[in-house]
């Protein structure tokens, strides 16, 4: 056999999310009614106006190759939202390549980057593949699943090279206060070789405040990046639009990265985001208030089963309940065989908190319908034998 799997790759698969809702979809092919709760990607439609706007872009001609780093128009409405120069702005196809771009950038064979558990699972894979290696610190439950100062100070070596914090978190939701986010920008403020990759993805998904480590620590300006896009508050998932922003050397070596692998990311998806960026923003606020709702029900019906404590998210579209005490009762050793069960036999799809780095746990997306939801529950009810929760 010709082909050599490189060792860069060596650990590196389909994500568990990616494989449980390819499986969800293979059974419903076969006749099978599953219900998958377990993608993060809301329900709601691409604005109309979104859609009207990449429409016009293409029979306006606007089909050439667009610039490396992105638009004109589009990092110029980034920078202003985000309070930047449109020269510290990159935009990519999608978040996920921004995080890449930055790792493959910065990195050098064993450099570091610290990533709290529970974690998104393409953080470690991307910084693996980059030739880093990710150092997981854990942020169980007890402690809001966040990060503390304390923590962090004891991950850190000389060879850490980046933070990366996510907020609000997919899969926990945790969302870190303006003194949380300072408390941890003190720890840094004592190594200026660390870089900080503050995924913000979910900024307009908060339920209570949210504040950027951009804004909260001034003084560590030209060590953030910023991480955002499109897909999560549009509901622009398929269109491939995200965007970094942070200081120019490392801009400029992450274009440098995207020209050899993508060049410039789709023109006509960039005018679809400037839409949403400079178009009417009221769709922000009623589609987390149907958020909230979904969220609200959701954690009082998982917080009513026996053997299952469901934190209530501040932010995001997940919730990332413990179901420690149900494992042992129905005699699963492991998060994984106790969601593989629950596919198998209630026909449900959701992912298990190994996959984000913090066993013992299940990532339930509450970015479905409520038909859905209320389906999926109560076939987690019916697995745990709690029919009446």
């Amino acid at each position: 056999m010709a082909f050599h799997r490189a060792k860069r790759i060596a650990a590196i698969e389909v994500s568990e999310i990616a494989r449980l809702t390819e499986a969800a979809a293979e059974m419903r092919a076969e006749g099978i009614d599953v219900v998958a709760l377990s993608t993060g990607e809301p329900d709601f439609a691409t604005p109309a106006h979104v859609i009207e706007a990449a429409h016009a872009a293409a029979l306006q001609g606007q089909t050439r190759y667009p610039a490396t780093r992105g638009t004109a128009p589009l990092r110029a409405a980034i920078a202003e939202v985000a309070g930047a120069d449109p020269a510290e702005v990159i935009v990519s196809t999608g978040a996920k390549q921004v995080l890449a771009n930055a790792m493959l950038a910065s990195l050098d064979p064993g450099d570091e980057v610290i990533i709290p558990a529970p974690y998104w699972t393409s953080y470690p894979d991307i910084v693996a593949m980059a030739g880093g290696r990710p150092v997981a610190v854990a942020c169980p439950m007890a402690q809001g699943f966040k990060l503390t100062p304390e923590a962090l100070a004891a991950a850190i070596t000389p060879r850490a090279r980046w933070l990366v914090l996510n907020t609000p978190s997919n899969p926990s939701g945790a969302l870190y206060s303006e003194a949380e986010l300072g408390a941890l920008a003190e720890v840094l403020g004592q190594h200026p070789d660390i870089m900080v990759l503050a995924d913000e993805i979910y900024a307009h998904l908060a339920y209570t405040a949210f504040r950027s480590f951009r804004d909260v620590a001034p003084a560590l300006r030209d060590r953030v990046l910023i991480v955002n896009g499109v897909s999560k508050a549009y509901a622009m998932t398929g269109w491939r639009i995200g965007w970094g922003v942070g200081p120019r050397p490392l801009i400029d070596a992450m274009t440098a990265v995207q020209g050899q692998i993508t060049s410039g990311a789709s023109s006509i998806s960039q005018a679809a985001a400037l839409a949403a960026l400079t178009g009417p923003q009221d769709l922000l606020a009623e589609r987390l208030a149907v958020l909230r709702d979904r969220r609200d029900g959701v954690v009082a019906r998982l917080a009513a089963m026996p053997g299952v404590r469901c934190p209530v998210p501040d932010g995001a579209f997940y919730v990332f309940p413990n179901v420690e005490d149900a494992m042992a009762r129905l005699g699963f050793d492991t998060d994984g065989a106790f969601c593989a069960a629950l596919l198998e036999h209630r026909q449900l799809a959701v992912v298990p908190g190994s996959a984000f780095g913090l066993p013992g746990h299940l990532r339930l997306s509450f970015a479905y319908s409520t038909e859905d939801l209320d389906r999926g529950l109560s076939r987690i009810a019916e697995f745990l034998g709690a029919e009446h929760a």
